[in-house]
């Protein structure tokens, strides 16, 4: 089984500055430099002869290249736990290139996606209640913003999991233009 899912990595300078963004709080487990991604489909676990006509679906998706820019921090809350994440505009252009992917991987089989498409960029998680650390970072880093910068290609990625979180390994990159 491989799962796998198709996101944006932003440039380096980009990497720098969520980096920078981030603290040394224990309360969160942070995102590391490598897994630093905009999802575009979070496909799961699917078997080889999905993954490979997934991976030749997403070759045949057309779109130029266009500009974006990190702007705002948010969170996404469940009962006892979260994520802290970086927000991603405009909205526009991203989601208009993730219906394009969406299509792909439901014309391989796949089950349609049902949430909405939310543009942005996780930064850390937590378990437990963190009100008043999330509340803190929240404040702190509410003016997040950077310099446009242009979404040249999206990449299918494979996600191993481990004890030390998860590894994302590159399986195909996808040029727009």
């Amino acid at each position: 089984m491989h799962r796998l899912f198709v996101a944006i990595r932003p440039p380096e300078d980009i990497r720098d500055l969520l980096i920078d963004a981030m603290d040394d709080s224990l309360d969160f487990r942070w995102q590391d430099e490598e897994q630093l991604h905009l999802t575009l489909r979070f496909i799961g676990e699917v078997e080889r002869p999905i993954a490979e006509d997934l991976a030749d679906a997403l070759g045949r998706v057309r779109a130029d290249p266009f500009e974006v820019c990190v702007a705002g921090v948010g969170r996404f809350e469940q009962r006892s736990s979260g994520a802290l994440w970086a927000g991603v505009e405009p909205k526009a252009p991203l989601a208009a290139l993730a219906a394009k992917v969406e299509r792909a991987c439901v014309d391989v089989g796949l089950e349609p996606e049902r949430r909405a498409f939310h543009p942005h960029i996780t930064l850390a998680r937590w378990k437990g209640r963190r009100t008043r650390e999330v509340a803190r970072f929240l404040d702190r880093t509410r003016g997040l913003a950077s310099g446009p910068f242009e979404v040249t290609e999206f990449i299918l990625f494979e996600s191993h999991l481990s004890r030390h979180g998860a590894q994302y390994e590159e399986v195909a990159s996808y040029p727009l233009g």
